[in-house]
């Protein structure tokens, strides 16, 4: 009699289990941003990640997305942008973006976030900084010459203050999908899930395009 209510339990729970694709929800799983802000990736649909250096989820994250790049559809393109939250976060956008100017952000983006939550590195100074990114074939001069003097530097970082800003940020890591949505892994209820949620909100973006 006792294996009789566990089996027709087991029943009851695959019968009412859901199929298919998961399903999200606006206002639930992803929130519609106020004012729709520009894309930087005209025909592609933008897929923006908001996140910082020394954020511990940020670096969780990382796996689930590269993953997610190596088979992205071809119509979206991936975005980064270092969130200025706070003054003190500008640092890591400099940083961030020193590496860009420098031609070198596949190479030390990666190496950077690994140092800081790996090797439990104290990147206080843009002198630390530049001193490990030399054991990468990084002049010194050039990155701290770079880092306080590059227009390309400055106006990177004054703009991803004013999206941070625009995008209604809250935390990171944050994704906004084609300017318009916005979404974090607490929302989509787990990483696998917000890879998911990208997808679909990148093929609802790309309906919504004239």
């Amino acid at each position: 009699m006792i294996k009789q209510f566990w089996i027709a339990g087991l029943m009851a729970l695959c019968l009412s289990a859901p199929t298919g694709a998961q399903e999200f929800i606006e206002d639930v799983n992803y929130v519609r941003l106020s004012k729709p802000q520009a894309v930087q990736t005209g025909d592609k649909i933008e897929v923006l990640e908001l996140f910082w250096y020394h954020c511990p989820h940020c670096f969780y994250l990382e796996p689930y997305l590269n993953r997610w790049l190596k088979n992205k559809a071809d119509y979206i393109e991936y975005v980064r942008l270092p969130a200025v939250l706070t003054g003190s976060w500008e640092f890591d956008a400099r940083v961030f973006y020193t590496f860009e100017a420098l031609g070198v952000t596949e190479a030390m983006h990666k190496a950077y976030f690994d140092a800081i939550h790996e090797d439990n590195k104290l990147f206080v100074t843009e002198e630390q900084v530049a001193g490990w990114a030399g054991e990468y074939g990084i002049e010194r001069q050039d990155f701290l010459d770079t880092f306080f003097n590059s227009f390309y530097v400055n106006s990177k970082v004054e703009t991803a203050r004013k999206l941070t800003g625009a995008y209604e940020t809250d935390g990171v890591p944050t994704i906004i999908v084609d300017g318009k949505y916005r979404t974090k892994v607490s929302l989509a209820g787990g990483h696998d899930e917000l890879i998911d949620l990208i997808t679909y909100l990148a093929a609802v973006a790309q309906e919504e395009r004239p």
